[in-house]
């Protein structure tokens, strides 16, 4: 048999492409198998890029998934520093960048996205971090410490926890994003107008409802300028804010695109043979009756696993509801289901904007929770958002928090 044909082949060494290998493996113990990545290293836990490795939590070696014995003792060849730029799904067969062709049984798309870019001058200088992956934690790793200073461009989850991060390492942070407080997505005003406050207790420079609209080199490092007449000289430039799923594969081989690549329950595209998982996936939600498309960890890594065990001949629909967690300057959150700050919202504090819950609201059913320095309640919670019934305003006292 040609050696680049494989039964099941994985475009994507992430957390949800090294799970389903995993779940592959346990279900059909014999199936060929190829993960690719176009990074240089192993399958690794991105959490910690923003998180444990900047506080100490863990070192790199330890947030790689699985060492290299145990893809070689399970039968999983691993391709990385390989892009795929070509998928012919009539041919079930694959191109990367240095012209190899494979060719797959079943095949999964699981490469996650890229980063957003910033559409202003100065923009795509060298130096500037488009922060995503192990090589830009590297890079600013060994920039960081005492007398260095960085702008973060972006007010999400991923610029305030980088942010964080850099401010306990002593960096001198400036954060500039254009809502009027930190995370607006998913905190309500009060919680992130509080969660802001520590922040500049803490010593970061907050520009909220500001943007940057050029970048230039300066003193060795860059200038920033915002629209506000900002002008900020620092040596390092790092945005955070967000990432586009990577849907050109499927776009060219004429799957449904539609923010993501669209599965069905199953985790299957519109060809049987093909199916996606983690960030670029667009699917189902049966407990909250709409289609999401999820950035996190416990989604890659659920969504991996079974849309391996499906492609492996399983038929096992997708109905489990993530989480996603962050910790930002010692105030720890768990959230589960539809967290947006644009429903109707309700906090239940036992120390106001510190410890509590907030619940999200659509018409009267709780759509989604975030437990804030509150642990253990996300099965809870799930099973308080799955049950749709209507909440009144004593009916939720107490019942995570």
């Amino acid at each position: 048999m040609d050696k680049n044909h494989f039964r099941y082949i994985i475009i994507g060494a992430g957390l949800a492409g090294a799970t389903a290998a995993e779940s592959i493996r346990e279900r059909d113990p014999n199936g060929t198998i190829l993960l690719i990545g176009a990074e240089e290293h192993l399958p690794y836990d991105r959490p910690s890029l923003t998180k444990q490795l900047w506080t100490g939590g863990r070192t790199v070696a330890q947030i790689t998934l699985q060492d290299r014995s145990f893809y070689d003792r399970n039968g999983i060849t691993v391709a990385l520093g390989t892009r795929i730029t070509g998928l012919d799904a009539g041919h079930k067969s694959l191109v990367d960048s240095q012209g190899r062709q494979y060719h797959y049984e079943k095949l999964l798309l699981a490469a996650g996205g890229s980063p957003q870019r910033l559409k202003i001058e100065g923009g795509g200088l060298e130096g500037v971090c488009y922060y995503r992956n192990l090589h830009d934690y590297l890079r600013l790793r060994a920039q960081a410490g005492p007398q260095r200073s960085a702008v973060i461009v972006g007010g999400g989850f991923i610029g305030s926890e980088l942010a964080a991060s850099l401010s306990v390492n002593k960096v001198d942070v400036t954060m500039v994003f254009p809502s009027p407080y930190l995370c607006r997505r998913v905190f309500p005003e009060p919680l992130g107008r509080a969660v802001q406050t520590v922040f500049r207790e803490r010593g970061v420079n907050i520009l909220a409802e500001d943007t940057p609209v050029s970048i230039s080199r300066s003193k060795g490092g860059f200038l920033t300028r915002t629209r506000s007449g900002h002008e900020i000289d620092s040596d390092m430039v790092v945005a955070g804010i967000g990432i586009a799923p990577e849907v050109g594969l499927a776009q060219a081989a004429g799957l449904a695109v539609q923010d993501g690549v669209v599965v069905d329950e199953f985790l299957r595209t519109a060809r049987s043979d093909i199916y996606a998982a983690g960030d670029l996936a667009n699917f189902p939600s049966p407990a909250l009756g709409r289609r999401l498309r999820i950035e996190h960890w416990d989604n890659a890594r659920a969504q991996g696993l079974c849309a391996g065990r499906n492609m492996a001949g399983g038929r096992e629909p997708y109905d489990y509801l993530p989480y996603f967690f962050s910790d930002l300057f010692g105030l720890g959150y768990e959230a589960v289901g539809e967290v947006d700050a644009r429903l109707q919202t309700r906090s239940e504090w036992k120390k106001e904007n510190e410890t509590g819950v907030v619940y999200y609201l659509r018409d009267g059913q709780v759509r989604g929770a975030m437990m804030c320095n509150v642990w253990n309640k996300i099965p809870a919670a799930r099973r308080l958002i799955s049950s749709a019934e209507k909440a009144g305003s004593r009916d939720l006292a107490g019942v995570l928090g």
